[in-house]
C-alpha cells in the first residue's frame, strides 16, 4: 500500500525536474552518444504531453539539469580524460557546452520543441535577486511551452561558488522552481544494499529516512573518467531535496520512462521535510563559508532555540577573509559548528563591533551600525545545541 501511494505521488507530479549524468549521454570514449540524447528526449517529450507542435499546452512541466559540458568538450580539444585542474574543465566546458545544447535542441525539434539555456552558480542560489531572477526566467520558459535545460557555469564557477555537482545542483534546482517530484538518472538502476555487481545484493525500493540506510555502505558506483558524481552524490541529492519536501526517484536513464509513469523501478525517497526559502537550502548544503564567527553561550542559545538574529554583542571571535554578503560558519566555544549565515559585516569591520550592543554602535559609529550581523532570514541552524 505505502509503495502504491509513493508512485501515485510520482504520477500526480505536474512539475518534474529531471537530471541525467554524463555517463548516460555519452560513449565509451567521452563524447556525446546522439542515440542515448534521443531516446531521453523521447521519454520527456511523452511525459510533457508534446505533440507534434509542441507548444505551451504539455499537461506536465518537466526541467531538465544535464550534465555532459566538460565531457562533450574533451574530443574538440584533443583530451583523453577529463582535466583535473579547474582551467582545463572550465575550457572543455565552454567549448562542450555549445554542443550539448545543440544536440538537445536538434532532438526537441522532432517534436516542434524549442530549448531554452539557462546555467546556474551557487552564487545564484544564494542572492536574493539572483534567486528570484533564476526563478522567473525558468517559470517563463516553462509558461512559454519551452523546454529549459540547466547546467552548471562551469565556464566561470569557482571551486568557492561551485556546487560540487550536479546531483545537488539538480535538488537545488528542484526546490528553485517548486517542483514536485525529483528524478535522478544515472547508470544504475537504483540504490542497492551492497555492490549490485555482486550476487546476493539487493534494490532497496524505497528510503523514508536515515534509519532506512543505516548499515548500507554506498559507494561510488558506475562508469569513471567523465563526471564526477556517484552513488554518494545522488543520496546527498536526495536526502537535500527530500528534506525541503520534495519525493525523489533515483534510477537509471534506460528506465526513465518507467520511473516517470510510476512503475516499480528505482529508489524512491519519501519526503521528509518542509520547504525553505531556498537560500537557506543553498546555505545549508551547497555553499563555501569563508570565515567563522565563534559565539557565546548566550548567542547560540539565541540563535538556536531562540531562532533570533546574531547580534555584535554575542560574537567571542571572528577568523577568515570575507565581505559582506558571504557565507560564514556559526561555531561554539568549543568549536562546534552550529549555523551558518550570509554575514553583513567585511570581516576587517567586524572585530572593533564584538562584545558591544548595536545601540552603542549606533551612538559611536552612526545608524548603520544598528544592524544584525546575521539576520535570521539569512540563517540556518545546522546542528542542535543543548549547552
Amino acid at each position: 500500500m505505502a509503495q502504491a501511494v509513493a508512485r501515485q505521488q510520482v504520477t500526480e507530479a505536474r512539475r518534474i525536474v529531471v537530471k541525467v549524468g554524463s555517463s548516460s549521454l555519452t560513449t565509451a570514449s567521452g563524447g556525446l552518444d546522439a542515440d542515448r540524447v534521443d531516446a531521453l528526449v523521447d521519454v520527456m517529450a511523452k511525459v510533457r504531453g508534446t505533440g507534434p507542435g509542441g507548444g505551451p499546452a504539455a499537461s506536465r512541466e518537466i526541467v531538465l539539469v544535464s550534465s555532459g559540458a566538460i565531457a562533450a568538450g574533451l574530443a574538440p580539444l584533443g583530451l583523453t580524460r577529463r582535466p583535473h585542474d579547474l582551467a582545463g574543465q572550465q575550457a572543455a566546458a565552454s567549448v562542450g557546452q555549445g554542443l550539448l545544447v545543440a544536440r538537445y535542441t536538434a532532438s526537441f525539434a522532432r517534436y516542434g520543441v524549442r530549448v531554452g539555456q539557462v546555467l546556474l552558480t551557487g552564487d545564484d542560489m544564494s542572492r536574493r535577486a539572483h534567486y528570484r531572477n533564476a526563478y522567473r526566467t525558468l517559470d517563463q520558459l516553462l509558461s512559454m511551452g519551452a523546454f529549459p535545460i540547466v547546467n552548471e557555469n562551469d565556464t566561470v564557477a569557482t571551486d568557492e561558488i561551485r556546487f560540487g555537482d550536479n546531483d545537488r545542483l539538480a535538488a537545488l534546482v528542484a526546490h528553485l522552481v517548486r517542483a514536485d517530484l525529483l528524478v535522478l538518472l544515472s547508470d544504475v538502476d537504483g540504490l542497492y544494499d551492497g555492490d549490485p555487481s555482486r550476487p546476493g545484493t539487493s534494490r532497496i525500493e524505497e528510503v523514508r529516512g536515515p534509519e532506512d540506510l543505516a548499515g548500507v555502505e554506498i559507494g561510488s558506483v558506475g562508469k569513471a573518467g567523465v563526471g564526477t558524481g556517484g552513488m554518494v552524490t545522488k543520496v546527498e541529492a536526495s536526502r537535500i531535496a527530500a528534506g525541503a519536501g520534495i519525493p525523489v526517484v533515483l534510477t537509471s536513464a534506460s528506465r526513465a520512462a518507467d520511473a516517470l509513469a510510476g512503475r516499480d523501478t528505482g529508489t524512491y525517497f519519501h519526503p521528509t521535510g518542509r520547504r525553505s526559502a531556498g537560500r537557506l537550502l543553498w546555505l545549508a548544503h551547497a555553499s563555501a563559508p569563508t570565515g567563522t564567527l565563534t559565539l557565546d553561550d548566550g548567542a547560540v542559545r539565541a540563535v538556536v532555540h531562540g531562532k533570533k538574529s546574531l547580534l555584535p554583542a554575542g560574537i567571542a571571535a571572528v577568523e577568515g577573509e570575507f565581505g559582506a554578503g558571504d557565507p560564514v560558519e556559526m561555531r561554539d566555544t568549543d568549536g562546534r559548528l552550529v549555523a551558518r549565515g550570509l554575514v553583513s559585516f567585511d570581516a576587517k569591520e567586524l572585530p572593533q563591533l564584538l562584545g558591544r550592543s548595536t545601540r552603542d554602535l549606533a551612538k559611536e559609529l552612526g545608524p548603520a551600525y544598528e544592524r544584525e550581523v546575521v539576520h535570521r532570514d539569512d540563517l540556518v541552524v545546522l546542528h542542535p545545541w543543548n549547552g
